[in-house]
């Protein structure tokens, strides 16, 4: 039993030891070895397969979920007070202080937004902001935007109808219309009163100067030559053409005319009569006839006529010397009235000049000045007088209903500036992108927004650049980064209301193919020597085939690709991403 121990001892050492052995001749190599098996590995090809999908390509934006459109409200001018009064605050001169601050949440047209000092400011639609108290007789668009929300004719001008409307509107909502008090009133009588002793002042001072000692000789002489050039202008407008003296000796001389004319009438009747035949008797034949002689009535006849001649000319010729005479007669009253003129403006020159240099033309000149003053200051106070809106009880907001997003004031503050922000009843996505990303970037582009949950909602691309900044608020993080803003606006409104203010990834799409398209990595595209995009389909083995293609859009990581000989590409194969 012993001895079986003992052997059975013995032929485990040997195993044990034949085993080490074999392990430790099993780890031992030969240098030739050793340098075979550090040889780096024969190189393969490192492939990708052709996809046929459709390629998108996006712009990342982390942005946040907001109310769109925020807009601050400041106050335009004072609350309450008398716009007539000139008062910088409110009544006698008061501060403008917040006795009821802005409420966030939503606020519609005709709500009260605030109050300030006991008055009210209300919130209007409108797209022109105030600027300016209304007041009777103002015109323009914004009294057109107040005139609408009184719903009265929207004339544009702040009539009756408009006062009696702005009162009913306040009593309604428990407030007083705006109207002056005593001392507006004091004031509006002393601005009148201050225009009727200039008119006074005036008055006597132009009296004074026209009655002046100094000037009398020299106005009775600018009279005097004002007459004389009536005169002149009325013997020259009354002149006869003929005078009596002239008409008479016409009138002869036109008698003598027709008695030449009938004096050669009768001797040519009386030629014609002796030159008649006489009849002859009918019982016994004709006496041989006698000549007639008839060169006395020729000579009558030759006379009269050279009667008649020399009569039309004396007419004529007495009608040139009355034409003459009448020419010359005009040209003397012509000559008169030039004279009169003349005398007239000497005159008149004088008497200016000697006016301008009257110490009572200096006053009267004063006296127009302070006059004009006078009427400039009651224009302007009648121009802020009466039933009014003072600038800041209206804020007018280009939509309606809209929200009070944030309050900028409290009860007790003086009002410096901003008072509240209200923003748009809609949503928006707020953020930015790195200016190169900015230039694909286009108002309308589809996109898709992520909820912190994973929840995919679609969105459109609202606005980029300044547009963006006027519909967002730029978060203070993004200032001066050479980002550029974008606003997006969500396709739906669904329970977005609990995710305000929390974070979106947007993805913005820039680019996207007509349908599935053949798509390798980009990293598969190599562009050989002669400048033309290839792609290397791998073969059996290591072995590979350059194919000449055409790329296109490209999105996360791929390209689209077209083989310029068709059937040499096609989805399943695989083209080479880089030699391993």
């Amino acid at each position: 039993m012993r001895r079986s121990r003992v052997l059975a001892l013995v032929v485990a050492g040997v195993l044990v030891i034949a085993a080490a052995g074999w392990v430790v001749g099993s780890r031992l190599r030969s240098p030739a070895d050793e340098a075979a098996a550090r040889r780096a590995p024969k190189p393969s090809l490192v492939t990708a397969p052709v996809e046929r999908r459709k390629l998108t390509s996006t712009v990342t934006v982390s942005g946040t979920l907001t109310y769109g459109s925020p807009l601050p409200v400041t106050l335009a001018g004072m609350v309450g007070g008398n716009t007539a009064s000139g008062a910088a605050g409110g009544p006698n001169g008061a501060a403008q202080r917040v006795t009821t601050a802005p409420k966030p949440g939503p606020i519609r047209a005709g709500q009260t937004l605030m109050q300030v000092n006991g008055r009210p400011v209300f919130a209007l639609q409108g797209k022109k902001p105030m600027y300016r108290p209304l007041v009777p007789g103002t015109e323009g668009e914004d009294v057109k935007q107040l005139q609408r929300a009184l719903r009265v004719r929207a004339g544009g001008v702040f009539d009756a109808a408009t006062v009696a409307a702005v009162k009913r509107w306040y009593a309604k909502r428990g407030y007083k219309a705006q109207e002056p008090d005593l001392e507006a009133r004091k004031s509006l009588q002393q601005l009148r009163q201050a225009v009727q002793t200039a008119q006074e002042t005036l008055a006597t001072d132009r009296k004074a100067l026209d009655e002046g000692l100094d000037v009398r000789p020299l106005r009775l002489r600018h009279d005097n030559a004002r007459k004389d050039l009536n005169s002149a202008k009325r013997a020259l407008a009354e002149a006869p053409q003929v005078t009596p003296e002239q008409e008479t000796q016409l009138a002869a001389l036109r008698r003598a005319v027709r008695t030449a004319e009938e004096a050669v009438l009768a001797a040519e009747q009386a030629l014609a009569e002796a030159r008649k035949p006489a009849p002859a008797p009918t019982t016994t034949p004709a006496p041989t006839p006698t000549a007639v002689d008839t060169s006395l009535l020729e000579m009558k006849l030759a006379n009269a006529r050279q009667d008649l001649d020399e009569a039309h000319q004396a007419v004529a010729a007495y009608e040139d010397q009355v034409r003459t005479d009448r020419d010359r007669r005009l040209e003397e009253l012509r000559k008169a009235v030039r004279t009169a003129k003349e005398a007239e403006a000497t005159a008149a020159q004088a008497l200016n000049r000697a006016r301008k240099v009257s110490p009572l033309r200096a006053k009267v000149a004063h006296s127009v000045a302070n006059l004009a003053d006078a009427r400039t200051l009651l224009a302007e106070f009648r121009k802020t007088y009466g039933v009014s809106v003072p600038a800041g009880e209206i804020v007018f907001l280009p939509k309606l209903p809209a929200r009070v997003d944030k309050a900028e004031v409290k009860p007790g503050d003086t009002i410096e500036g901003k008072v509240a922000t209200v923003t748009g009843s809609a949503f928006a996505v707020t953020g930015s992108v790195d200016a190169k990303e900015a230039k694909l970037l286009r108002a309308g582009q589809d996109a898709s927004m992520e909820t912190m949950d994973g929840t995919q909602l679609p969105a459109t691309l609202s606005a980029v650049g300044e547009e963006a900044k006027a519909g967002a608020d730029k978060p203070k993080d993004e200032e001066d980064t050479g980002s550029v803003p974008v606003l997006l606006t969500p396709g739906t409104a669904k329970r977005l209301k609990p995710l305000v203010g929390s974070p979106m990834t947007v993805r913005i799409s820039v680019g996207t193919t007509d349908g599935e398209v053949l798509a390798v990595p980009v990293a598969a595209v190599i562009t050989s020597a002669d400048g033309r995009p290839r792609v290397r389909v791998a073969l059996d083995g290591d072995r590979s085939r350059e194919v000449e293609v055409r790329t296109g859009l490209t999105a996360d990581g791929a390209v689209k690709v077209t083989p310029v000989r068709a059937g040499e590409l096609k989805e399943g194969d695989r083209v080479v991403v880089s030699d391993a």
